[in-house]
This record gives C-alpha cells, structure tokens and sequence, in this order.
C-alpha cells in the first residue's frame, strides 16, 4: 500500500510553521522587529525631509513628496501617503494665533504661515574666516574680521568667559555667544575653542599661523594651536561692555561720603579688575568701584545712582597688577556690576486685596510689553496680569499669566486688543508705543523665532515678511488711534524713552498706578532691567527689509499717529520715529 506524499514545495512552509509553533515568542520576535524597521525607515525620511534645503521648502512643494514625477501603482499611492503624512506633521508645526489686527480675526487660520527653511545656516551667509583669508577684509555690519593673534595659556589674548565645542564649533556660535553677553571681541582657537573679550591683549601674528578647520564647519578656519582667529562684533547699542562676568557701568566722580556709599573697601596690593570684582563679590554686594589701589563695595543708592556718567579719559590710570585695564584714582571710579543679585526688587506677590479698578498695559505686539511687565513688577513688587496665557512667560517667573484678566488680583493687564469694546472694559491704561520699524520687526522675529530667537532668512526673503508687513503696519497706527479715542484714562510711555531714561519714566509709571514710589527699589530695577527676554546684539539683517512701498506706507502711518498725540495735547512721537 502506497502512501501519499507531502507536495514538495509545502515541505518548507510546513517546517517552518514546525518551527514557530513550538517556539511562538520566535514569531512575535520577528514581528517586533518587522515593525521596528519599518518605523525607522519611516524617521529617516521625515528627518530628511526636515533638513531638505530652503530651495525645495521655498518651491511650495511638500518636501516628503517624492520627486519622481507622476508615476503609477504602488510607487504612486507610496509617495502620495508620504506626501498626506508631511503636510500633518507641518500642521502640527503651526505657529498658534492668539491675536492680530481686528480684521484678521476670523480668519486667523490664514496668519500662521508654515514653518520654512529649516536647513538654512546662518553661519555660511556672512562668516569672513573662510580659507585663504580672501574675504577678511569685508565688513557686513555685524563682525568683522581683524586678524590672527598669539594665546598664551597663562595670559590670555581675551580675558572674558570661554567655552568648548569638540564636534560643533563654528565662527557664527562663538560670535553670537559674545555678543550675547556683550563683548566687543570673539576669538577662536584650536578650531573648537572660543574665547570673549572687550581688549585684545596680545600681538598679531602671520595668517598662515591660523589654519585651523572649525569642528562644526570646514568651509571657514577657527585659529590655529595657541593662535587666536578674531573678530569685532559690532553689537548693538544696549550691548552690555563686560569683563569677564562683570558688565562695566563706567567711570564715575568719587561719592562725598564714600563710607555710606560704599561701606565696603580694601586696598589692595597689584589692583586689578579681577581682584576687586572678586572680592566685591565674595562680600555680597553688585557694585565694584576700582580708585586706584582701592577698592569699594556696595549697591547703588540715592548716594550713589550711577546716573551722572563722566568722561572715561578721567578714569584712565593703568592698574598696577593688569597693564591693559583702567583702575580710576581717588577722585574718578571706574565701576562694575558684579553677578551678585540686588534682591532690593525681587520680591513679588499678589495684591493683598482684590481691585475693581483694571489697568491695561496696553500695546502693539513687539512693542516691549513683556520687556515693560518685567520692569512695572520689580519696581512695584506686585505681579501683572495678562489677557492672554502663555505658559513659557508662566514658567519665566510670570506668575500672573495664569489668573484671569478680571481677577483683581494684579498691579496692570497686558493686551495687545484694540477696538471700542475690548478698550472701554479697562478704567486707566499705560499705552506702549514704538517705533513701528522696529516693533514690526521685532514681532515677526517672535512669531517665527519665539520670544528670544530670531526668524530665518527664508522667511524675511520669502512671502512671510511682505504679507506681515501688508497685514500688520496698518494695526499699528490702528492700535494706538483706538487706546487714544475710546481710553478712559491712558498715559502714553515710548519705548525709546523708557530706554533712555528708566528710572524717570519708571518712576511715573508706578505713580500713575497708584503707588509710593521706592527710589532705592528704582535703583535696584535699573541693575537687572533685562530681564529673561532680551535677545542677543549681534543677530542684525545683512539687508534693509523695507522696500519704498512699505516705507511709503509706514512713514504715513507715523504722522497720522503723531498727528492724533499732539491733538491730545501730548508730545509727538519721538524724532528717530519721522520719516528722513
């Protein structure tokens, strides 16, 4: 009798079902892995699709959509699942609208551009240490290359803060770092060192001697062993003069009663800035006042307020332990500002009880409302409130973000509303105005940058600015003329003044909500008036933004508002506001 035989062609496949039942965690093991390939292959194409240069991004197409052209079957329902799956994820990306010119409210789906260019390096746009050296004499407006020079381990070129990147060092994240922390000067070495300063203490060598690729970029040369490749930054006005982590406030007349001025001092023996911020420092105290070989500890006070600056020539006298650094005499100080925290103005808390009466902080986006809240609660000691909630000014020590507007519980409202309605719910307002230049530049630098970043340059060359501009330049005359025309009671602050003069400015603000004014606590605000959202000098466009028909636009907007301050009987807006 014959028996029947297995087809040959099941034997494998009966095997192998052998296989996975007597082992079954084999087969979700093999299952595990299958979906794990698959999610990484996934990654890699959103990955690279993120990364894709500002050329595709800029095209309109979805950068994870294939390339191939119209194919059919399985290649065409691939790319188009791929192409559904990077528009979900670049919605998610969205910029959230909380609020904008009262004719684009109900449509605010149409303000929140997606975000491009994310390959886009800022450092290859204006970098001068590429190789050969051929581009080191060119200037654009934010640093400049100056030359190569000897460092010396012991005695260093640039006596600021330093720091490492053995992977990602490039000329552009040194220079930033500087410039974010005020010093004139950003040098690189060993192509992963960076080093600040405000004096370059060392002399300059050949530019063969600097021939080093930076760790993060090989297009551009970042010193050399102990050689320095540096640049002047050309930082901002408000850019902080440092040395080391002292920010160096200027040279000042000698106090008449220096003791309660300044009720600690030491002489000591090879004065240097360092030894006397040290010791300034390890005292406790904000203030380092250098006399000579004296040195004088203490916070600024009504004895002395640091607001009577004097010529630096009459503080000019080397200082005996350091030859490049002024140490004033017995009659001029040469004055820093320590890291010590003044804590004269840190102290905030709630109104005790709650107010009826609604103050606005009211302005146009951009204008330094979150800059002018930073300053109204160090200097009332009182929290403010906002009309919107945004959890990164929660977390920022902001603890007033998160009542409601109408709680009563804080010293004024932010808003940026405009309209009859939104305006007449408030009984007194504190109207922010800036330059609209600016300020419409310093928003779109936030909306696509967040609060201390910066927009990209395919968004300032793309259609994102010129619609911005279109969309938001007319608020900004609108915003001003309604706070004045329906406004109960509305005392008008330009951000420029509050720059300028702090502490007069300041000093009416707090009085005109209501408060004892607090000249010591004025003072204190003045030493940390920065607060957490101050972006960085050095990030300037390499470009003017503006074309003639923008500026036609604007520079109308700006007499109109003018035109309606001095009917008010107020001062116009300030003079770097009219068009030239």
């Amino acid at each position: 009798m014959r028996v029947a035989r297995e087809p040959i062609m099941a034997r494998p496949l009966l095997k192998i079902h052998r296989y996975f039942h007597r082992k079954p965690i084999r087969f979700f093991s093999f299952i595990l892995l299958y979906l794990t390939a698959g999610s990484l292959v996934f990654l890699h194409s959103g990955f690279s699709s993120d990364t894709s240069t500002t050329g595709a991004s800029g095209s309109g197409r979805d950068p994870l959509i294939s390339e191939g052209g119209g194919g059919t079957g399985a290649g065409s329902s691939s790319s188009d699942a791929l192409g559904l799956l990077g528009r979900v994820f670049k919605e998610t990306r969205r910029t959230p609208r909380r609020f904008g010119p009262p004719w684009m409210k109900e449509n605010g789906a149409q303000d929140a551009p997606e975000w491009a260019g994310r390959g886009f390096d800022h450092t290859s746009s204006w970098s001068h240490g590429a190789k050969g050296r051929t581009t080191k004499e060119m200037d654009d407006g934010r640093a400049k290359y100056i030359g190569c020079y000897v460092d010396d381990t012991q005695k260093r070129a640039l006596r600021g803060v330093s720091f490492l990147d053995y992977k990602k060092m490039t000329v552009f994240r040194c220079q930033d770092n500087c410039a974010e922390r005020g010093y004139l000067y950003a040098g690189l070495e060993f192509g992963a060192e960076c080093y600040c300063g405000h004096k370059i203490q060392a002399p300059n060598v050949s530019e063969s001697e600097c021939n080093m690729e930076c760790k993060g970029e090989k297009s551009n040369i970042c010193g050399g062993p102990n050689r320095l490749s540096i640049y002047r930054l050309e930082l901002s006005q408000e850019s902080a003069r440092r040395y080391g982590s002292a920010i160096f406030k200027g040279c000042f007349k000698r106090p008449e009663n220096v003791t309660l001025a300044l009720p600690a001092s030491a002489v000591i023996k090879n004065m240097s800035v360092d030894k006397c911020v040290d010791l300034c420092t390890e005292k406790e105290f904000s203030l380092a006042a250098l006399a000579g070989e004296k040195c004088h500890c203490g916070f600024p006070t009504s004895l002395f307020t640091l607001h009577e600056h004097e010529d630096e020539e009459l503080c000019l006298q080397h200082c005996a332990g350091e030859d490049f650094e002024s140490c004033g005499n017995n009659d001029f100080f040469v004055v820093y500002q320590t890291q010590v925290q003044d804590n004269r103005c840190m102290d905030r808390r709630f109104l005790p009880t709650r107010s009826k009466h609604l103050v606005a902080l009211a302005s146009f986006p951009g204008a330094g409302n979150t800059w002018a809240r930073h300053l109204i609660e160090l200097a009332t000691g009182y929290y403010t409130g906002s009309y919107y909630f945004d959890g990164s000014l929660y977390n920022k020590g902001f603890k007033g973000e998160r009542d409601h507007w109408r709680s009563g519980r804080t010293i004024c409202i932010k808003t940026h509303e405009s309209g009859k309605n939104e305006i007449e719910a408030f009984d007194a307002s504190i109207l922010m105005i800036r330059n609209p230049y600016k300020a419409l530049m310093a928003e779109f630098n936030r909306k696509y940058g967040g609060h201390i970043g910066f927009a990209s340059q395919a968004h300032w060359r793309g259609k994102e600015w010129p619609e911005f501009v279109k969309n938001y330049a007319p608020w900004w005359a609108s915003h001003t003329l309604d706070w004045l025309k329906y406004g109960k009671k509305v005392q008008v602050v330009h951000f420029e003044d509050l720059k300028r003069e702090l502490f007069s400015e300041l000093k009416g603000m707090v009085i005109f909500l209501d408060l004892e004014v607090s000249e010591d606590r004025l003072l204190c605000v003045e030493g940390q008036k920065d607060g957490n959202f101050k972006r960085s000098g050095l990030r300037k466009l390499e470009y003017d933004p503006y074309t003639p028909e923008m500026r036609a636009t604007i520079d109308g907007l700006i007499k109109t508002v003018d035109t309606a301050l001095r009917k008010r009987n107020l001062s116009g807006v300030p003079e770097e506001y009219r068009p030239r």
